[in-house]
């Protein structure tokens, strides 16, 4: 059985949404970041790099989200979470992806996570400041050039669905209007319409 380690608030959301779409069996143990356990030992002989997502399979941890999310649509085809047999969309969707991954997600980071890149507090100040505009340029980029609709890359759903889905979700807690953003805002709605969305979700709710 698969099992993801993932924490809440992080990108492991759209990790766990993607094992629901996919009819996986697996358990999902939730990081106790308070108590520091991603860098605790046991963690860090799954993960050296203490962070989440990490996902356990019976060949070997996958880390890195694109990966894991890849990894998800490949073992269960029958739940079509990527175009399979068509090598052109597949490099669409491990664009989109990866674009989320690299810069995307980073530029949200740099709002409350400063102290990764920084120590002056006055440069991590700055990084406060500077890093929803950035986020929400990225963000506006994704609204009007690379998003395609209904779902993010045309007429199918993917993985990239869940994971643009839990970025599109930090743009208020980056003080941004999501109305700012209607294509996405209506990605939003739809998404949490879906039941895979609507079981993960009840069950964090506990």
């Amino acid at each position: 059985m698969l099992k993801l380690y993932t924490h809440l608030g992080t990108i492991g959301l759209a990790v766990e949404i993607a094992l629901e779409e996919a009819g996986a069996a697996y358990d999902v143990h939730r990081m106790n970041f308070a108590e520091n356990e991603q860098r605790a030992a046991p963690y860090l002989a799954i993960n050296p790099k203490s962070r989440v997502p990490s996902l356990e399979t019976d060949r070997g941890v996958i880390t890195e989200t694109p990966a894991i999310m890849g990894y998800i649509a490949r073992s269960f085809p029958a739940a079509r979470l990527s175009p399979e047999g068509d090598v052109f969309a597949m490099a669409e969707l491990e664009s989109l992806m990866s674009y989320l991954c690299a810069w995307v997600h980073p530029a949200a980071a740099h709002r409350h996570r400063g102290y990764r890149w920084a120590d002056d507090p006055a440069a991590i100040a700055d990084m406060r400041r500077k890093a929803p505009e950035v986020f929400g340029e990225a963000m506006h980029l994704i609204d009007t050039k690379l998003f395609r609709g209904p779902w993010a890359l045309g007429g199918t759903y993917s993985v990239a669905d869940p994971y643009l889905y839990v970025v599109t979700g930090w743009i208020p807690r980056d003080g941004l209007d999501l109305a700012d953003f209607p294509r996405l805002a209506d990605h939003q709605a739809r998404m949490g319409e879906r039941p895979a969305v609507k079981t993960v979700l009840a069950r964090i709710a506990g």
